[in-house]
């Protein structure tokens, strides 16, 4: 209570300060422009970071350790043991050591059809990247309609089925009603009235060896493009600058920029036709007496054909083996160019 000079008597706020300590513990209100921090909530625990890639891999790994992985430990357990007929029917397990493999390396037959295969894998692979190539250049000069239309006919003959495939050829080749025979008749060639295609064994693979050009051409040539579009077009104008000719500017320009391409796609080919197993035994059993052979077909005849299971299963392991080594060689390609980069 307070009096001023006239008398009067006011009240004093006192209870002020009161108010006003109060209204300093307050926080004053957040800016409109400031975000909230949201904290996660208690009741759900998050993955630690460097766990979830394996989670996410592990369902496909586990299923090539189910679908790959067990049947090549259990093939190259039976490659050191002896599974004939005998052995089949009593489920006897007799153990060899490495018999197999030294009966094997020892036999000439063996090495016959290993050189053949070799030899069937070169030559299908050269002519595959040579043609392939080619139709992929053709593809990159043709225009719209052209390239449309061919590559529905290499995506058609990429995706028929390799039995249906085979049945084809077979009736092309026929002894009695082929397209071939007709074909050299009406050209005037003499001897093929009811010329037998699969007489021999060199014959019946240079069939298998047109089958397998024939539907493998179209990756190559697909994928080649693929890789043609995204050159630019200024190297091939500088080429063309400096009086290239379209040999010098495959060789200057196309090559350097799809060389990757060339040299995975040259080793995929490999792979495939050194492990074709279908359009050889399907195109004549592997005869006539055994002589248009692989070594796929020769580990399954071997196997289900003469009941020598161990013995087939080491020709596998064997097959694997030079696989595994032509992979070795292409990833230290691999490696080489990545140091150089």
């Amino acid at each position: 209570m307070t009096v001023d000079s006239q008398g009067t008597a006011n009240a004093a706020p006192q209870d002020a300060p009161g108010r006003a300590a109060g209204k300093s513990q307050t926080p004053p209100p957040a800016p409109s422009g400031s975000k909230e921090v949201l904290q996660p909530s208690r009741g759900r625990r998050s993955l630690p970071s460097g766990l979830l890639p394996y989670l996410l891999v592990a369902p496909a790994l586990l299923s090539m350790a189910v679908l790959l992985l067990y049947p090549l430990i259990r093939n190259v357990i039976l490659s050191f043991q002896e599974l004939n007929r005998k052995e089949f029917i009593t489920r006897e397990t007799v153990w060899t050591g490495f018999d197999n493999y030294t009966e094997l390396l020892g036999d000439s037959e063996f090495w016959t059809v290993v050189v053949r295969s070799v030899v069937f894998t070169a030559v299908n692979v050269f002519l595959i990247m040579v043609i392939g190539a080619g139709i992929g250049l053709l593809l990159d000069r043709l225009g719209k309609k052209m390239r449309l239309l061919l590559s529905l006919a290499l995506v058609f003959a990429w995706a028929m089925p390799i039995v249906a495939s085979v049945t084809v050829f077979r009736w092309l080749f026929d002894e009695q009603f082929g397209v071939v025979n007709w074909l050299m008749r009406t050209l005037g060639f003499s001897g093929y009235e009811q010329h037998n295609w699969f007489e021999t064994g060199f014959s019946t693979l240079v069939i298998c060896l047109i089958l397998l050009v024939w539907g493998s051409v179209p990756f190559v040539a697909l994928n080649m493009y693929a890789g043609l579009t995204t050159i630019g077009t200024e190297l091939y104008e500088a080429a063309k600058m400096d009086g290239a000719s379209g040999w010098r500017t495959f060789w200057a320009v196309v090559f350097p920029n799809l060389k990757p391409f060339f040299m995975i796609t040259t080793f995929l080919e490999i792979i495939w036709i050194f492990k074709a197993f279908t359009q050889v035994y399907a195109m004549n059993l592997g005869g006539p007496d055994r002589a248009s052979e692989t070594l796929p077909v020769f580990a399954y005849i071997e196997g289900v054909g003469q009941f020598h299971y161990g013995v087939a299963a080491a020709i596998s392991v064997l097959t694997i083996l030079m696989l595994v080594a032509l992979m070795s060689f292409y990833f230290r390609l691999i490696l080489k160019q990545e140091d150089e980069l």
